[in-house]
């Protein structure tokens, strides 16, 4: 059975590609002209398709999509407190889900939440490949065993990082932060053990067979990405990325979708550059971003640093936002860090998107701000990004002012009736008719 790719590229539409269309607004024959050109990705795994996925694009012809991750750790692996961090990042609006975790049985955690999960599921298979052993133990076969047992489950995307190679490993003896990738650095470390190249790298070609086999996209991972801004755009990062571009054209050959993983920690001024090279080294692939975070002294707020740098990344070329969450660097999040880095990365991609001149992007902009001239309480609290933040905020002020839910007020708590502008506003243009 032909791929999503291999099918837009004979010219088809298909019933994947309508529903993108549909779901943003546009034409079916752009979504499948850019998917054909590389430009677009709908990861969809023909068995998660056939459960119970709703299929996105991510790409620049449509909105700006963002990721969550999840995952249990070797000290914290209740299932159920992944269902419920999953529950919380898709009803804030998460395109996409990834399951990152590294503790308990990994198996049943990733069948449990796939069954729930109707939005695009990624993992990170070289996760699960170390699992009972250590790293210098791996070869080909455990890992295409792997990868061939999540194939099955359903993933939709799979992080690769083929691209650090044994070549670039001394590049980081000048960098600050080093490795910050899992597996990046798992990869240095079976590199140095066995003085060979990035197994991931070399068996590269049994990869794309066995991903278009499901119809799985790659994601290809930046596993020497920088960790700190005064590593960004560093020789290791550049010299990884080129060397994704070079997979992106062969496993797009093997009729496989493809975007590509990118920074991380970036001074604001180098986002636009960041942006424009990966577009050209990696020949328009989506470009798939950690943030990214324009300082590193925000410990606790680094959704905050992400959403400033996503916003720039998505307007110079990122297709795709990674949430960052409050608790970043800090330790695994809980349900409400989930939201609250989904929310982050959702303003920066609407933001991005407003600014681009997407169309249609400032619609619901415009109808949040009639409603809210108008004092139609309950419009404009519906239409916020986050509606039960926003309701229970508005419950709060409306009790301290002893005013009950306010229905139909015409003030609010910040200014009083005497000095809020908007009913003054109401009163001037009843004047000027």
């Amino acid at each position: 059975m032909a791929t999503q790719l291999q099918i837009a590229r004979a010219g088809t539409i298909s019933d994947e590609i309508k529903l993108v269309a549909e779901s943003e607004s546009v034409e079916a024959e752009l979504i499948r002209a850019e998917l054909a050109a590389g430009r677009l990705v709908i990861p969809a795994n023909k068995l998660h398709l056939k459960a119970n996925l709703a299929p996105i694009g991510i790409g620049r012809a449509v909105s700006t999509k963002v990721n969550a991750n999840i995952g249990t750790s070797s000290v914290c692996y209740l299932v159920e407190a992944e269902i419920e961090k999953m529950k919380a990042a898709l009803a804030v609006g998460a395109d996409t889900i990834m399951d990152l975790s590294t503790g308990g049985n990994l198996d049943d955690t990733r069948e449990q939440l796939l069954a729930r999960c109707l939005v695009p599921f990624g993992t990170v298979p070289i996760y699960q490949v170390i699992e009972g052993r250590d790293v210098e133990e791996i070869d080909t076969k455990i890992i295409l065993d792997v990868i061939e047992k999540q194939a099955k489950q359903g993933v939709d995307f799979f992080t690769i990082h083929a691209g650090v190679l044994k070549e670039y490993l001394p590049l980081l003896e000048r960098r600050v932060g080093g490795i910050v990738s899992r597996g990046g650095a798992l990869l240095a470390k079976w590199m140095i053990h066995h003085n060979r190249q990035n197994p991931l790298y070399e068996m590269f070609d049994d990869l794309c067979a066995l991903m278009a086999e499901y119809d799985i996209c790659f994601s290809l991972g930046d596993g020497l990405r920088p960790g700190a801004i005064a590593d960004a755009t560093d020789q290791a990062q550049i010299a990884e990325l080129k060397t994704l571009g070079e997979l992106t054209i062969r496993a797009q050959e093997g009729g496989c979708q493809v975007m590509v993983e990118g920074p991380g920690h970036v001074p604001f001024d180098q986002i636009q550059y960041n942006m424009e090279i990966q577009q050209q080294i990696c020949h328009g692939a989506p470009f798939y971003v950690l943030g990214p975070l324009v300082t590193d002294i925000a410990a606790g707020y680094d959704h905050i640093t992400s959403a400033i740098g996503g916003t720039a990344a998505a307007f110079y070329g990122a297709s795709f936002l990674c949430y960052v969450t409050p608790r970043e660097h800090l330790g695994l999040p809980n349900a409400d860090d989930v939201r609250a880095g989904v929310v982050a990365s959702k303003i920066a991609a609407h933001a991005a998107d407003i600014a681009r001149g997407l169309k249609g992007a400032a619609d619901r902009d415009k109808k949040l701000s009639t409603a809210r001239t108008n004092l139609d309480w309950k419009t404009h609290l519906a239409e916020s990004l986050d509606p039960q933040t926003a309701e229970r905020m508005h419950r709060e002020a409306c009790k301290e002012m002893g005013a009950g839910e306010l229905p139909s007020a015409d003030y609010c708590s910040m200014c009083g009736r005497q000095w809020c502008s908007v009913r003054i506003n109401r009163e001037i243009l009843k004047c000027l008719k």
